[in-house]
C-alpha cells in the first residue's frame, strides 16, 4: 500500500495494484467563497493544488467520497473525472452523486468488495449537538486487502465513540484523522483537535496515525505547526505523521 496527501482530505491510495482517490477536492486556490460565520473569512481554497489537477485525477480506478461538503467533493473534480469510474460512498449520498453525472455509485451499506479490496463504512460525528445534526450523516472507510496494512480514513469526525469502536473492530495499522479544529463563530469544532489526534494515538499505540485537512480551508483554525508542537510535547512525534501536501506517507 502507498498513501499520499494531495491536499485538505484528498488521498490517493495505491493498495491491490488499485489507484484510489479519496475526497477530491481539486478547484485552484480561491475558487470558492469562505466558508460562512467562520472567524477566517479568506477564500477557498487557501492554497494550491501540489500538481495539475489533471495529474491527479490521471490513472485512477475508483474513487472514494466520504461526504458531500465541497471540500471533499468539489466542482473541478467532478468536471474531471470520468463519468464511468466507480465512486463509492456513504448510502444517502447515492442519488446525489448520480445527479452530478457519475454513472456507476456504489454505495457501502457495511461493506463491500472492490477488485479484491474490502471496504468497510464506519460511523463518525461532524461535531456536536444541533451543528453536528446539521451538518448531516458523515462516515468514515476501511481499506484492506490481503497482505497489505489495513487503512482506516475516519473522515469529517470528532473523537467520539464512534471513533473508538471502529479502532476497537478493525485494529488498522494505519489511521487518517482529519484535524485542524475546523469550526464556526458559534460551537464546538467538527473536526478533531489536536487533543482528538492525541487521543487517537494513545487508544491505538501500534497504529500509524497520519493527520491532514490543515491549512487548506478558512475555517480550519489549528495549523501543522500546533500540531507538531502538541505532538513534541506529548512524546508522539515519532508515531503521528502531519504531512505536508503532495507528501507520500511512509507506511508500515
Amino acid at each position: 500500500m502507498r498513501l499520499r496527501l494531495i491536499r485538505n482530505a484528498t488521498l490517493a491510495v495505491r493498495v491491490a495494484g488499485r489507484h484510489l482517490l479519496v475526497d477530491p477536492m481539486l478547484d485552484p486556490a480561491g475558487a470558492r467563497p469562505p466558508v460562512e460565520d467562520t472567524p477566517n473569512p479568506r477564500r477557498n481554497p487557501l492554497v494550491e493544488l501540489p500538481e495539475p489537477p489533471a495529474v491527479v485525477v490521471k490513472g485512477v480506478d475508483a474513487v472514494l467520497v466520504t461526504h458531500l461538503h465541497r471540500d471533499h467533493l468539489d466542482d473541478t473534480a467532478v468536471s474531471l473525472l470520468p463519468s464511468a469510474v466507480p465512486v463509492l460512498c456513504q448510502p444517502p449520498d447515492m442519488g446525489a452523486l448520480g445527479e452530478r453525472g457519475f454513472a456507476d455509485v456504489r454505495p457501502v451499506d457495511d461493506a463491500l468488495e472492490w477488485d479484491g479490496v474490502r471496504i468497510v463504512r464506519t460511523a463518525g460525528r461532524h461535531g456536536t449537538g444541533d451543528l453536528g445534526a446539521a451538518l448531516g450523516p458523515v462516515s468514515g472507510f476501511v481499506v484492506a486487502a490481503p497482505g497489505e496494512p489495513v487503512l482506516y480514513i475516519a473522515g469529517d469526525t470528532i473523537w467520539c465513540d464512534e471513533v473508538r469502536a471502529a479502532l476497537d473492530e478493525h485494529r488498522p495499522d494505519v489511521v487518517v484523522v482529519n484535524a485542524s479544529g475546523a469550526r464556526f463563530l458559534e460551537g464546538d469544532p467538527i473536526v478533531m483537535t489536536t487533543d482528538d489526534v492525541v487521543a487517537v494515538a494513545r487508544h491505538s499505540p501500534a497504529a500509524r496515525v497520519v493527520a491532514v485537512h490543515l491549512e487548506a480551508i478558512n475555517h480550519c483554525l489549528e495549523t501543522r505547526a500546533d500540531l507538531h508542537q502538541r505532538l513534541h510535547e506529548e512524546n508522539l512525534a515519532d508515531r503521528v505523521t502531519v504531512p505536508e501536501d503532495g507528501a507520500e506517507v511512509p507506511l508500515p
